[in-house]
């Protein structure tokens, strides 16, 4: 079992990333968990505009349980697996949102957790993850029954380092740019094995359509012909960091562009070169295999949200009315039409109702003056509804 994770930003990116269907067979929405919102796009964007009243730039934590197609884990041992990584990672009650992918008949699942403390209002720490996806990963292996694959960080003993495998932003890049760290790996290996001096690399580099670059952390990058960026010591075999800088001795650094500039000029050379070759067809997302079965009733709605709603259906009562104007005030949707209760709201309000209303008066200094005013129209008309 390999689990992989890290701290990201971008609601948008990472709807379009887990519902991708041209490089997945299925991608499948198992569980929207602790927001208001019943899409995962929305749920996504809830999680991103909570961290809005808070200093943290990656609001939203993204990890990967994989395992072989021999091993394929039941739903019970998903649920297992999932709620282990959570509690170990310090996320346990955060909201969060489950996709299943299955590719060449291989099963792998995205989680993706909010990292806001709705009660401290700051970000839940993401340090030592790997180490603490190792150590589940293990345990769970024993506990399953499943092969042991070797880990850098825990119980290794006297074996050598495993090769270091892909990070899972590097997974990300090379889904974005069609370039995998393997491909890149051979062709900067190649160049490197092919070239005395860092001009003569530089020159090879280009003729391929990539070019050099001054790194932010390292010495030198690579960016290829999309705009994705490489590491040239991970990305040539045998080469050490006191290799390269040996046979770029011949480079001046600062005669090179930064990241950001090398960056941006191969995204408009691969822009132009798309234009110049014409139309391309751009794969769909959320196909026929993207499933979000919609609830036929009111006990299906509440299982679709999760244990979290404890039997409420979402809308009921002026306290969830009013969470659900003003998100929706937030992301600028359109408020889901709400079912007239059949029995009285109950009079104790509970606690997830709280938490959000918790969370509206700290989100409430980041509400404009038009989106307070639509915010409290929703209100009013929800009272209306409850008390008709």
């Amino acid at each position: 079992m390999i689990i992989k994770g890290t701290s990201c930003a971008g609601a948008k990116r990472l709807a379009a990333h887990l519902t991708r269907t041209d490089t997945n067979e299925r991608a499948e929405v198992l569980e929207i968990k602790g927001t208001v919102s019943e899409t995962l796009s929305g749920a996504l964007k809830e999680m991103e505009a909570v961290a809005a009243g808070t200093r943290c730039s990656k609001p939203f934590y993204h990890a990967s349980i994989n395992t072989p197609v021999e091993e394929r884990l039941s739903d019970e041992q998903r649920a297992v697996a999932i709620d282990r990584l959570e509690e170990a990672l310090g996320l346990t009650g955060q909201a969060r949102v489950v996709v299943l992918h299955e590719k060449e008949g291989r099963e792998h699942c995205h989680i993706v957790w909010s990292r806001i403390d709705l009660e401290k209002m700051r970000a839940v720490s993401d340090s030592n993850n790997y180490r603490k996806h190792e150590e589940v990963a293990r345990a769970l292996e024993r506990e399953f029954g499943h092969e042991r694959v070797q880990g850098a960080h825990v119980e290794r003993g006297d074996a050598p380092r495993p090769e270091r495998t892909p990070s899972h932003a590097e997974m990300l890049q090379a889904e974005r740019t069609g370039i995998s760290p393997q491909d890149a790996k051979e062709l900067l290996t190649g160049i490197w094995q092919g070239s005395k001096n860092g001009k003569e690399f530089v020159a090879a580099l280009e003729e391929k359509g990539w070019t050099l670059a001054r790194g932010d952390r390292r010495d030198f990058v690579a960016i290829d012909a999309a705009g994705g960026v490489h590491s040239i010591a991970r990305r040539i075999d045998g080469a050490r960091v006191a290799d390269i800088r040996e046979r770029f001795a011949d480079l001046d650094p600062a005669k090179l562009r930064s990241v950001a500039e090398a960056t941006a000029f191969q995204r408009k050379q691969h822009a132009d070169r798309n234009k110049e070759a014409g139309p391309s067809r751009i794969p769909k997302m959320g196909g026929k295999a993207f499933k979000l079965k919609p609830a036929s009733s009111k006990d299906d709605a509440v299982q679709a949200r999760g244990p979290n709603e404890r039997g409420r259906t979402p809308g009921v009562g002026s306290a969830v009315g009013l969470a659900n104007g003003l998100f929706s005030a937030l992301l600028g949707e359109t408020p889901t039409p709400r079912p007239k209760p059949t029995t009285p709201p109950t009079q104790e309000m509970d606690a997830e109702a709280q938490r959000r209303q918790d969370l509206m008066r700290q989100l409430s200094r980041e509400i404009t003056p038009e989106t307070q005013r639509d915010a409290e129209i929703e209100r009013d008309r929800g009272r209306e509804r409850d008390r008709g």
